[in-house]
């Protein structure tokens, strides 16, 4: 689904903002690495003006972190997760030049090659967010018409290695100059069906793989076929947008799982619009503006479209995998921030925050595209919205002290839900802390009940049948210096971690 569609209002306002400062925007409207902006993974990506601090160390599990600052990127978690599985970070829904919208709609020139200023803008961006993967879901015109692995980003000159399968690519290790690679991984947004990591097309036919894979509608009952075929070419399905969908729509297709935040939704909203609006307009006037990579704080927001739907699924008894959508295609926002790269850039939009997966690797550590799937179909997921700070120490699970129940699997009830509340990794101590706030919330008709809350871990012995989920919130006091003249908006709580649900049984 392409933004431009949705936003002619907001376009205009945009294209008045840019023509009044032409002087600012490059020629060809893009972000531009080594204009304040750093060009490599592991680099540093504050913006001009020292707006942010030092981010070449490793944000990994080992050794000491650097004092964090908005925009500084770090590695994942990666073994620090509990209980021997890895915690690993990425994107599900995002888009790329091989989506016919992306790229301010010309990803590809008259000869239909790929828009390469456009191309290297993701590039560099995967590098420089350190993320582990990405499940990319591109438009079923151009992604039906592109085969593997050139829809997998596949460069064999930058280094980049193919993960193959039954004699075929089905991932891409796509290889970063300063850093570990990303993990590339194929899919697909249409309409209303969303499959992501497939290991090759539906069919050999680009015609009939766009058939297919814009045949899913709710509740039709021909959706199942389309849906097999997909799983077939060894894709879960999910749906983007849950604002189209109805709670029975979602029951009554035969998916894999639906989208419980997408950054694409909250400008439907009519506050986030406004701020949008806002935001653009303070552009000539830099000292105003929140610090570039805090640019999403005033136009983040809940929203109830996604979240009552979600709870009233699961409390209807559904089962799914729920996610983070980023939606990503540089094609919205070209205007320059203070850090001298567009608002929408690859880098910027990857970075607001991510899914982070419980994986289970092989006994020698290693993990590819087939331990993602299955972390994805058994919901062990939690998202955050690391623009606000990077989590560590969070985990939710059931116990009765000698079993463990992770998260998308089944209880019985007298079993306790534990909740672990996270801190904000490379937090400086000497800055105003923020306060976190760990929910734990009941699946109920119309959206989600809370059943306990605290300042604290939780620890609550269930006996009440039902779908549990933990959340996480954050009054992001430690914000407040990067803000200016938004420096309220550090007193305003909001969603920091939101988890997968589990399943208490009598």
């Amino acid at each position: 689904m392409s933004w431009l569609g949705h936003f002619p209002v907001l376009l205009l306002s945009v294209t008045f903002v840019a023509c009044s400062e032409g002087s600012t925007n490059s020629a060809d409207g893009a972000g531009t690495a080594g204009q304040g902006q750093a060009g490599s993974a592991g680099s540093s990506i504050g913006g001009a003006g020292g707006e942010s601090g030092e981010s070449g160390e490793s944000g990994g599990s080992g050794g000491s972190e650097p004092v964090w600052q908005p925009g500084d990127p770090l590695d994942s978690l990666g073994n620090a997760a509990p209980r021997d599985f890895l915690d690993l970070r990425g994107l599900i829904h995002a888009h790329s030049p091989y989506s016919n919208d992306a790229c301010d709609g010309e990803p590809r020139d008259t000869n239909g090659n790929i828009d390469e200023v456009c191309f290297e803008d993701l590039r560099r961006g995967m590098c420089q967010v350190r993320h582990d993967f990405a499940f990319f879901t591109d438009h079923r015109g151009s992604f039906s018409e592109t085969d593997f692995p050139e829809v997998l980003f596949y460069r064999a000159d930058r280094g980049d290695e193919l993960v193959m399968r039954n004699g075929g690519p089905v991932a891409n290790r796509a290889a970063c100059s300063d850093g570990d690679p990303m993990l590339v991984i194929a899919g697909m947004e249409g309409t209303y069906s969303m499959p992501i990591g497939l290991e090759r097309h539906v069919s050999a036919d680009p015609s009939e793989r766009s058939s297919i894979y814009g045949a899913v509608q709710p509740q039709d009952p021909g959706a199942a076929v389309a849906i097999q075929s997909m799983h077939d070419a060894g894709a879960l399905v999910l749906t983007a947008h849950t604002e189209n969908w109805t709670p029975d729509d979602i029951l009554n297709t035969p998916l894999d799982g639906f989208e419980m935040y997408n950054v694409h939704a909250n400008f439907f909203l009519d506050e986030a619009f406004a701020a949008a609006i806002g935001l653009l307009a303070l552009l000539p006037t830099p000292d105003e503006l929140p610090h570039s990579d805090l640019i999403l704080i005033p136009i983040h927001r809940e929203d109830p479209a996604y979240t009552d739907t979600w709870g009233t699924v699961l409390a209807r008894g559904g089962r799914y995998v729920t996610t983070f959508g980023t939606d990503s295609h540089r094609n919205v926002f070209p205007q320059l921030l203070p850090d001298n790269e567009r608002v929408d850039s690859f880098r910027r939009m990857m970075s607001w925050f991510s899914n982070h997966l419980l994986v289970r690797p092989e006994a020698d550590g290693t993990w590819d595209d087939s331990h993602l799937k299955a972390a994805v179909g058994a919901a062990r997921l939690y998202g955050v919205f690391e623009y606000m700070g990077f989590a560590q120490g969070f985990d939710f699970h059931a116990t009765d002290g000698a079993n463990v129940v992770e998260m998308g699997s089944e209880a019985q009830g007298g079993m306790s839900l534990e909740i672990k509340r996270p801190s904000i990794r490379g937090l400086d101590p000497s800055a105003e802390q923020p306060t976190i706030t760990t929910r734990l919330l009941k699946a109920i008709e119309g959206g989600w009940s809370e059943v306990e809350s605290a300042e604290s871990d939780l620890s609550v012995a269930i006996t009440e049948p039902g779908a549990y989920r933990a959340e996480v919130r954050l009054v992001p006091r430690h914000l407040r210096e990067f803000l200016a003249g938004f420096s309220d908006l550090a007193d305003e709580e909001r969603p920091w971690i939101y988890s997968n649900a589990i399943y208490v049984v009598p």
